[in-house]
């Protein structure tokens, strides 16, 4: 499974952090809608990420829910296919939930900043430090704190869980 190191904060100045995002990409970000269909599963969490009505990735992934930086280990498989997909995994497993959002991707390094607007939630940032084989947690989590604090990001600021289980606490 490929690894990288996650945190999740809420975002009040949407607009600032953005900011501090591209300056520190030094590009404008990729704009993504997403579709993310989690469906019922004994471990871990299992979603179908739908770009189109067609286009789409699985994404199975296993991760402690925890404010602190922690390791997520996840598998992705892309579809042409998505709403075929759905349509199978909802009558095998059946629909946890949904969560809709629109994505800013900066790249930073090997880093992914999300800075997300989730559809009944609010604004978001993400960070995903894709790790390399060599790599030890600690660096990753170095690499995290770093770009935290360049953000403007603060401990109190982070959550938890997942979209899916911020929606169903609502």
């Amino acid at each position: 499974m490929n690894k990288n190191i996650e945190i999740k904060a809420r975002i009040s100045d949407f607009l600032l952090v953005e900011k501090k995002a591209a300056s520190l990409a030094g590009q404008q970000p990729d704009l993504i809608l997403q579709e993310d269909i989690f469906f019922n599963v004994p471990k871990g969490r299992l979603k179908l990420r739908k770009f189109t009505s067609e286009l789409g990735e699985l994404i199975y992934y296993e991760r402690e829910n925890s404010l602190l930086p922690k390791e997520s280990h996840y598998q992705r498989s892309r579809t042409n296919e998505a709403s075929t997909l759905q349509e199978t995994l909802a009558g095998a497993l059946g629909i946890r939930g949904v969560v809709r959002k629109k994505r800013r991707l900066y790249m930073v390094g090997q880093t992914r900043i999300h800075l997300d607007e989730v559809e009944d939630l609010g604004s978001f940032l993400e960070l995903e430090v894709v790790m390399d084989l060599e790599q030890s947690l600690e660096d990753g989590v170095q690499i995290a704190h770093g770009l935290m604090e360049q953000l403007g990001v603060n401990e109190e600021d982070l959550i938890d869980g997942a979209y899916i289980d911020l929606l169903e606490m609502r």
